[in-house]
């Protein structure tokens, strides 16, 4: 039997920056619930959310954390995401687990981009949306600031559900709009509260709102409005009814109050989740594709076949992997089997979980709604879709942001070098945004992800997990050489030993091409002077020539090469010997061209607090960057440029300094582009110098 059916079921998932109190908020619920016992602090180490070593030791949510608990007559799973850009997969990939989006924002430094961001993610999978004002006991506190900030950056109105008495040291409670009541609270973290009347001082700002809230909620539905404008009074039930039709059309942003730290506001957003949010049966369906671009409908009903998405792998030390599921349709119980859709497999599984936090609860069946873990899942991964039958039909998968920072890693001890790739690998099928792999050019095995705590998150998972230690350092430039200027050139190989000889003769002409094009080979011989079973042979002497260039020794790039003449020998030559010859004149050529040293050119869009700017730009221009524009976001500035490669690989750190951790920012490769004749001059210096050590 099912623990919660699915119309008394509510999925939700906590997002916005880190810092804001999204963990405090989803203890408080599950103390205020009974689902435990104490009320559970991220500083004091005592957290049911926050577990793992990595979290413990930095005193943030670095993973997203299940659990579940049970308010009045309603079951509430939630899903509380790190609020850190470099663990943005794991809010990205819950947000297809849950059917509302719960975000919590800061009463002192409200909106940042980061939070900006994952609205848009939640508004385009089509999730309920609403807010809890946290921290309204701390300096600076700033309600009214925060409204006006959802109106701008969210471009959405806001719908104040409870005004906060008093702020700062002076926060007091919350008033109950709807129900123009006050509930005053204790400060001991209990959640007690006695219900009094509004203050006097209040009463006049109170109405105000209550007058606006209601005419918000009579725009939901042209009856309402027309009774409203004609002096009506709506009923409780018919707010209530246009609040839930409302957040689901999005029409509004349910705005609540309080302070999750001091469990003070907390019970009235409980009491709406439970009555105005989303459950699996009132939320449009995603819909399932299969390759050809048809379309399967998803029903949320029990009597329907299996269908789950995978949005979750974690490596648990007892049980191995666990898959981490949402179930939209269809019910599953242990010692069952299903298809993994996107993998064209049959699982079999046997126990089926409910996460709290790092327990597990064994269940007997699941169903719509119903958040999930089964372990040991031979084939599937992150982003799977699973299917009660064997459909070629699949869910969507989001996009992820692209990876912007690199290290070169390497393991430690021989015992290392066997088990790095198999543990990255792991390491991989639970976050889809890290990336490990061989740079072709340089060798270097690349660990690449969303910032230094990304990847030092790696590091220590790699270590504690596996028994894998890696050192880092920061990877070299893959720099390309090219040509400025045209030669013509003979290429002649020649030597006589015993018996057969070797003979190849090929004249080339090299010219440089537009920037981007790559390489190109002409076959221009006329009359046989070379034969054609040859000539392939010298165009591959000419490729492994340009495999290392004369400055750097990087392989060069946007060249053009015309064989045009030559000769052989009708006993002496070979393939093997033309392959010389094309190699001889390609090297000859390439130093008589002018070569210069290419670098990859990046763009760079940063995104930081208006105070900063100057300190940002100031930071970019000794980079070399090129500023092409600003933009304007709320209380941030959008900065775009383009800047060396080499000069950013270890700007997340600096960044970070900068900004103090507010600044974000996202790259991409743009061109490569002529190095400065100094640094080239300096580069090719190393290159000789590193040569003469050895």
């Amino acid at each position: 039997m099912r623990r919660y059916h699915t119309e008394n079921l509510r999925d939700v998932i906590i997002l916005s920056q880190s810092g804001s109190g999204k963990t405090s908020l989803a203890e408080a619920f599950l103390f205020n619930a009974k689902a435990t016992t104490r009320l559970g602090k991220v500083l004091d180490g005592n957290s049911v959310l926050d577990f793992e070593p990595e979290e413990l030791k930095r005193q943030s949510s670095v993973f997203s954390a299940l659990h579940n608990y049970k308010w009045k007559n309603t079951g509430v799973f939630f899903v509380d995401t790190p609020g850190d850009n470099n663990f943005s997969s794991e809010a990205i990939l819950g947000l297809k687990s849950c059917d509302n989006a719960l975000f919590v924002i800061d009463a002192i430094d409200s909106i940042k981009p980061h939070s900006e961001n994952l609205w848009s993610k939640a508004s385009a999978e089509g999730l309920a949306r609403l807010c809890f004002v946290n921290k309204m006991d701390r300096e600076r506190a700033d309600f009214d600031q925060v409204l006006t900030d959802i109106l701008e950056i969210f471009e959405i109105k806001p719908l104040v559900l409870t005004m906060p008495i008093g702020a700062e040291d002076s926060f007091k409670g919350v008033i109950d709009v709807l129900k123009k009541k006050a509930y005053l609270y204790e400060k001991d973290g209990s959640g007690s509260f006695t219900e009094a009347d509004v203050p006097a001082d209040m009463l006049d700002s109170m109405e105000e709102v209550y007058s606006k809230v209601v005419e918000d909620l009579a725009e939901v539905d042209d009856t309402l409005m027309e009774k409203y404008l004609e002096g009506e009074t709506l009923s409780s039930d018919e707010l209530a009814s246009a609040l839930a039709a409302g957040l689901a059309k999005g029409q509004f942003l349910p705005v609540f109050a309080g302070s999750a730290l001091l469990n003070m506001g907390v019970q009235p957003l409980m009491d709406f989740i439970n009555a105005s949010c989303l459950s699996p049966k009132d939320r449009e369906m995603p819909v399932l594709k299969s390759k050809d671009g048809k379309t399967r409908e998803i029903k949320p009903e029990e009597d329907e076949i299996f269908c789950g998405y995978v949005f979750k792998t974690m490596s648990d030390p007892y049980t191995g992997a666990l898959s981490i599921i949402r179930c939209f349709s269809g019910t599953l119980t242990p010692d069952s089997n299903f298809v993994n859709a996107s993998r064209g497999v049959k699982e079999r599984i046997g126990s089926i979980f409910l996460l709290e936090g790092k327990a597990q609860k064994p269940i007997e069946q699941v169903g719509p709604g119903d958040i999930f873990a089964v372990a040991k899942l031979k084939e599937t991964k992150t982003g799977d879709t699973l299917l009660g039958e064997s459909l070629n039909f699949t869910l969507q998968n989001p996009a992820f942001p692209e990876t912007i920072m690199n290290m070169a890693v390497s393991p430690k001890t021989k015992a290392d070098v066997e088990k790095i790739l198999p543990a990255f690998q792991k390491l991989m099928d639970e976050d889809p945004v890290l990336k490990v792999y061989r740079d072709d050019q340089t060798g270097e095995f690349i660990l690449s992800g969303l910032g230094q705590l990304h990847i030092e998150i790696a590091v220590d998972r790699l270590k504690r997990r596996f028994g894998v230690e890696v050192e880092l350092k920061t990877p070299r430039v893959p720099y390309k050489e090219t040509i400025t200027a045209s030669a013509k050139v003979q290429g002649k190989h020649k030597k006589q030993t015993g018996g057969h000889g070797q003979y190849g003769d090929a004249w080339i002409e090299v010219e440089p091409l537009e920037r981007g094009k790559g390489f190109e080979f002409v076959n221009s011989i006329v009359g046989g002077v070379i034969p054609k079973t040859y000539i392939p042979a010298v165009e591959k002497g000419v490729i492994d020539a340009m495999a290392s260039g004369p400055l750097t020794g990087n392989p060069v790039v946007d060249v053009r090469v015309s064989l045009y003449f030559g000769s052989y020998h009708d006993v002496d030559s070979s393939e093997m010997a033309f392959k010389i010859a094309g190699s001889l004149a390609m090297k000859k050529a390439l130093d008589e061209c002018r070569p210069i040293l290419l670098e990859p050119i990046m763009d760079i869009t940063v995104v930081v607090p208006e105070d900063c700017m100057g300190d940002v730009m100031g930071d970019l221009n000794s980079r070399r960057a090129k500023i092409e524009g600003m933009n304007a976001r709320g209380k941030y500035q959008e900065l775009k440029a383009q800047v060396p490669l080499a000069e950013i690989l270890t700007y997340a750190p600096t960044l970070t300094s900068i900004t103090s951790a507010r600044g974000t920012y996202t790259m991409s490769f743009a061109r490569m582009d002529p190095v400065p004749y100094n640094i080239q001059e300096k580069l090719v210096e190393e290159v000789k110098a590193a040569k003469d050590a050895k």
